[in-house]
């Protein structure tokens, strides 16, 4: 009973409405690590490409956990090659209501990409891995619309979309508790900053890790203070700020992921960044070395190339590579001038 009020009046709550804290038919319906969706002015060439490339960027984000990926060396300009790795792509059309009251219309394009393709560019460039399986933490948030704490439970999970939607885009889900009566107790708890009582309380759900907020007004909008807890352990707290009750509740999804990469993220294996020694045989004529020369600089891994010595046909270089010579021979693919990487340092044929 306590629960079924709750909900009623959360949903006809006019603090919570005019916020903009409820959240209808915004689930995203791309949530595997591969797949992206994002929203476009139309359906041509050009628009689908720059679509693509903002698709990956979020795939890549999921992968690492890293919600600045993009700004990684090498990211931003392998994005603009998207869509070499597009296995499959859809449009849908969705319909939403304008402040107005007017019928809305929005084309979302969902991609799904290859996943070999994507571990491989991931590899090269040397991103860390965020390991799967990943898990689910429970999570723990009270809020005061100014009528008082409650404890969002599951029934109430459409309160809190913003924020169980912001985890799916950083690549992993949040659970919430059932809203039991016991359960509803720990508001106090949780208003205090108790991790502890909420740990105990949530060691019947799996895995023991729990996000604990609480969301509130203040005189310029809402604020949310959070603490991700693992296995009784305060990872991590921060506070998040803003005019939009939605953004500042989605705000605890990103200190919940940051967290957990933090912890859990592996390096990347191709390799730590650095100066490498690379020879080139068959460099002939100045058309050679110009060939050579365009297949490095369009390279997204390598950083600077620095010729060493030339004797014969043959060229040595210092490559600085923002990842290892494994990741410098992933992007080579199959129309590279070069051939071969054999020895140290390698040595390679130009074609």
């Amino acid at each position: 009973m306590l629960a079924a009020m709750w909900a009623v009046s959360f949903v006809a709550s006019p603090a919570l409405a005019q916020s903009g804290l409820r959240t209808e038919g915004d689930v995203a319906s791309a949530r595997g690590t591969y797949e992206a969706e994002v929203p476009v002015n139309g359906q041509g060439e050009a628009e689908r490409n720059g679509a693509f490339a903002r698709a990956l960027s979020v795939v890549l984000g999921k992968m690492s956990g890293d919600r600045s990926v993009t700004s990684r060396p090498g990211v931003g300009q392998e994005l603009r090659n998207a869509k070499n790795f597009v296995d499959s792509y859809d449009y849908r059309q969705d319909q939403g209501t304008s402040p107005s009251g007017a019928p809305t219309f929005r084309t979302t394009l969902v991609v799904r990409f290859d996943s070999d393709g994507v571990d491989g560019l991931a590899g090269a460039l040397g991103l860390p891995v965020w390991p799967q399986p990943r898990p689910k933490p429970v999570v723990w948030i009270a809020i005061n619309d100014g009528s008082g704490p409650r404890l969002v439970g599951l029934q109430q999970a459409n309160a809190v979309r913003p924020l169980l939607n912001r985890a799916i885009e950083r690549g992993y889900s949040l659970g919430l508790p059932g809203g039991s009566a016991s359960e509803q107790a720990l508001v106090g708890a949780i208003w205090r900053g108790d991790t502890g009582a909420v740990a105990r309380a949530s060691a019947r759900y799996s895995p023991p890790m729990q996000l604990v907020g609480k969301l509130y007004r203040t005189a310029n909008g809402w604020t949310a203070d959070w603490n991700f807890v693992d296995s009784g352990k305060v990872l991590a707290t921060w506070s998040s700020s803003d005019t939009d009750a939605r953004r500042a509740m989605a705000a605890g999804a990103d200190g919940a992921a940051d967290a957990l990469v933090k912890r859990y993220a592996k390096r990347g294996a191709a390799g730590p960044a650095g100066v490498y020694r690379v020879i080139v045989n068959g460099v002939r004529t100045t058309d050679d070395y110009l060939r050579l020369m365009g297949q490095l600089q369009k390279m997204s891994v390598v950083r600077r190339i620095a010729p060493v010595r030339a004797s014969g046909d043959s060229l040595e270089l210092d490559l600085e590579l923002i990842s290892g010579l494994s990741g410098f021979r992933r992007m080579l693919g199959d129309d590279s001038v070069l051939m071969g990487g054999e020895g140290e340092p390698p040595v390679y044929q130009l074609k």
